[in-house]
């Protein structure tokens, strides 16, 4: 399909959206503020949003583009998505190459503005397959490159809505304190690891910033969600990988099927460790509503799958 027929078929979609009123903004009017119009923010994903809501705190309405539990590697947005945001004053994206689809979505945006907001982060570069050089997008799982996120979600609502500085600046500090305070209890929960068991098997390569700051090995069956994922010689390497090490764990993540892990799990004769959260949130009654239930959760569970005492893991089935 030639580009100027996808957008040919944009714009029917785009007039059947208005015409059924399903492009109706992202964001719900705030009791008692009829009247008001209130400071918008579209993030591309949930964490991101999860973010911007602490640093904006009743300043501002943000609203996720993707739902808790999407994968937003290969996320395809609709005319609706479109319709939506393009009510906003603000949009936070992540960059890169995780929302690959973000670009032509921005570009047929009209006049609202985005912030990339792993600005100054220092990446680490995707070590092999089509992506190979290019870096690693999972930035957020390194407090210290969270903090990053944070300052830049608080320069772009500062810049974009000076009238609320003050409260953006003093949610900022407090957001980064709690966040830097969970560090050194994980990096405690992970000290316990026996140097010898010290390996992060996952799915996909999405631990390497969490594996950086807290002296993890990784091991991963492909390095970034794409077309190849899981295929036989990926599972075949892993297993290979965890009898030489005696790894004792395998996990996988939250947005994709855990087959391919339990499959190594089942043929190399360690544990499946159970599920690892990195690219969405959880829905509010979930196991992680926030980013900083995300760092715990996983990182505990990481911990207790190396040690032996996974809860909830278990010996993968023959």
């Amino acid at each position: 399909m030639n580009r100027r027929h996808w957008a040919r078929k944009w714009l029917v979609a785009l007039a059947g959206v208005a015409a059924l009123g399903l492009g109706q903004p992202l964001w719900a009017q705030a009791p008692g503020d009829a009247g008001k119009k209130p400071f918008k923010v579209a993030t591309t994903f949930t964490i991101i949003a999860d973010m911007a809501r602490n640093v904006a705190g009743d300043a501002a309405v943000v609203e996720s583009i993707l739902k808790p539990g999407a994968e937003v590697h290969g996320y395809q947005p609709t005319p609706g998505d479109l319709v939506r945001v393009q009510g906003a004053d603000l949009v936070l994206f992540n960059g890169m190459n995780l929302e690959t689809w973000f670009e032509p979505f921005f570009r047929r945006l009209k006049g609202v503005p985005a912030v990339l907001v792993t600005q100054g982060v220092q990446p680490i570069a995707i070590g092999e397959g089509p992506y190979e050089g290019k870096p690693n997008p999972h930035a957020w799982m390194s407090p210290t490159a969270a903090m990053q996120y944070v300052d830049n979600i608080h320069d772009a609502l500062v810049k974009h809505n000076p009238a609320h500085a003050q409260t953006y600046r003093d949610n900022a500090e407090r957001y980064k304190a709690q966040i830097q305070a969970l560090v050194e209890p994980i990096r405690q929960t992970l000290a316990d690891v026996p140097e010898a068991k010290r390996w992060l098997v996952s799915s996909e390569g999405a631990f390497s910033y969490l594996a950086r700051d807290f002296g993890l090995r990784e091991l991963y069956l492909w390095p970034i969600n794409a077309d190849q994922q899981g295929t036989p010689q990926q599972v075949r390497r892993v297993i290979d990988e965890v009898r030489k090490h005696q790894i004792p764990v395998v996990f996988s993540e939250s947005t994709i099927s855990p087959e391919p892990a339990q499959q190594v799990a089942r043929e190399s004769g360690a544990r499946y460790g159970g599920v690892l959260y990195v690219d969405s949130l959880s829905a509010s009654d979930g196991p992680v509503p926030t980013y900083l239930d995300l760092l715990r959760v996983t990182t505990q569970t990481i911990a207790q799958g190396l040690s032996g005492a996974a809860a909830g893991g278990e010996q993968a089935k023959p």
